[in-house]
């Protein structure tokens, strides 16, 4: 079982080190003002800042005895962890899979997975919602906005 406090001690931790790592990030693009307005990296060294401190305060916060805290034994059951899962796991296969698959192959991927494999929906209608949100996030950011979305190694290999 999960304790609530190591829970939020964990959720602390990481989301502290999510913002260290904003601001270790930003400092590589320029922080302040420069010839043509502010820097690339001043906002984001700001919310990284800003992310950091509420870490820390909900890191001492889980440190110090609290009744609250200590009243609730049990933070999540296995029912909800392994429903958790069910989000999570598939949202970071996405991201390990858009470097060597390319954004457009690996958000199909991922709409597939969510849709098929827990059965919400048929298979074909899975394959067509994955498809579509591919081609959906092809035509809108390649052609209407111009940005480049990550191709891939995979698109890489084909000459993409």
């Amino acid at each position: 079982m999960i304790s609530r406090r190591a829970l939020e001690l964990a959720t602390a931790v990481l989301t502290g080190s999510f913002g260290a790592a904003v601001v270790v990030s930003s400092l590589d693009n320029g922080i302040g003002w420069s010839s043509a307005g502010v820097d690339a990296g001043t906002f984001p060294f700001l919310t990284g800042v800003i992310i950091v401190l509420g870490s820390l305060y909900n890191l001492v916060r889980g440190l110090l005895p609290a009744t609250t805290l200590a009243s609730v034994p049990i933070a999540i059951t296995p029912i909800e962890l392994r429903r958790l899962a069910g989000l999570f796991v598939p949202a970071a296969i996405f991201v390990a899979a858009i470097p060597p698959a390319g954004m457009y192959l690996a958000s199909a991927l991922y709409v597939f997975a969510v849709l098929a494999i827990p059965r919400h929906q048929t298979v074909p209608r899975a394959l067509a919602m994955a498809a579509a949100t591919a081609l959906a996030l092809y035509v809108v950011f390649e052609r209407m906005f111009q940005v480049s979305l990550p191709h891939g190694a995979l698109a890489a290999a084909f000459g993409f």
